[in-house]
């Protein structure tokens, strides 16, 4: 049995689940997406690719000085 906690959405352009803790980018490539495809679940990615709304601030690029 496997658990996978990541943060997925249903994409209807791919008919599939997709993992947005990638930026839009990385999900378009991964899944052969056309770049004049409209993306369905734009505004869902993440910008920095790995890192979870639940990750420590710290980590984040902007808040590094």
């Amino acid at each position: 049995m496997s658990i996978f906690d990541g943060p997925i959405a249903r994409c209807e352009a791919v008919h599939e689940m997709v993992l947005t803790d990638e930026t839009q980018v990385e999900c378009a490539r991964e899944h052969d997406c056309p770049a004049d495809r409209r993306c369905p679940l734009q505004g869902w990615f993440t910008e920095t690719s790995g890192l979870g709304e639940t990750e420590p601030a710290a980590l984040l690029p902007h808040a590094l000085h």
